[in-house]
């Protein structure tokens, strides 16, 4: 399969999901042999493997979701922020910003974004998921 550098940059094919469950698949089956899935019979199996598949489906599906906001934003600033033009995976441009770019500057400012807006209901989300820490956390790391 041929990754283009897109999906290098948000890691979108680098996922490992697989479950015990799953027989050893033969791609050089000879046309007639059963297919090694078909002969799991164990209901218990058959779900964890159903489990697997979704898990595959689901992290793809993000993947897909955060490429395109990846390159979205990339348009978005694209001939707006000459900072911005630092990294490359192909030919440079001088009016498009690359998806590598908006990757890295999102990874170092996505922390401070989120706590320069309290109020968005993103940030808000985050902060309900996140567990209280222990007044004395910072003193128990030192």
């Amino acid at each position: 399969m041929h990754v283009s550098g897109n999906e290098q940059v948000i890691g979108a094919f680098g996922y490992r999901f697989w479950s015990a469950s799953m027989p050893k698949l033969n791609r050089y089956r000879r046309k007639g042999e059963p297919d090694p899935l078909e002969q799991v019979t164990n209901e218990s199996d058959r779900e964890r493997i159903r489990l697997t598949l979704r898990a595959i489906e689901g992290f793809v599906m993000c993947s897909v979701i955060a490429t395109g906001i990846v390159q979205l934003l990339a348009l978005r600033f694209s001939g707006r922020t000459p900072a911005l033009f630092f990294r490359y995976l192909r030919t440079p441009s001088k009016s498009i910003v690359s998806e590598a770019t908006i990757a890295v500057y999102l990874r170092q400012s996505l922390f401070r974004l989120f706590a320069q807006n309290p109020h968005l209901a993103l940030t808000q989300i985050i902060r309900s998921k996140q567990k209280s820490a222990h007044p004395d956390a910072d003193s128990l790391a030192s």
